[in-house]
């Protein structure tokens, strides 16, 4: 039986000492991103809050606009806006380098 207990005694000293860098890493960000808001956050809120107000009634004075648009124009914004998403689908493709899907 103490051999038994032994061995589990090294296997988790063993474990421990691989999981310790895996642990560290983690609390560095854990640290920084789950800490609570500090009171200049909640300043930005704010100012984020009133941008986006201002936004809004910014385009509701464009409403017209989209029935101004030419067949060209709309299609050029199509084009561009394919471009747009297929450069960043060969990005996901580069940078996961697998096409398919994420390796789990």
């Amino acid at each position: 039986m103490s051999q038994y207990v032994a061995k589990a005694t090294a296997l988790a000293n063993n474990l421990a000492a691989l999981a310790r860098p895996q642990l560290k890493e983690f609390w560095k960000y854990a640290k920084v991103e789950l800490s609570p808001p500090l009171p200049g956050d909640f300043q930005k809120l704010q100012t984020a809050a009133k941008s986006t107000k201002k936004l809004k009634t910014d385009v509701k004075g464009l409403g017209g606009r989209l029935g101004q648009v030419t067949v060209r124009e709309a299609w050029l914004n199509i084009l561009v806006t394919v471009e747009v998403v297929t450069w960043f689908y060969m990005g996901e493709v580069i940078g996961r380098r697998h096409f398919v899907g994420y390796k789990v």
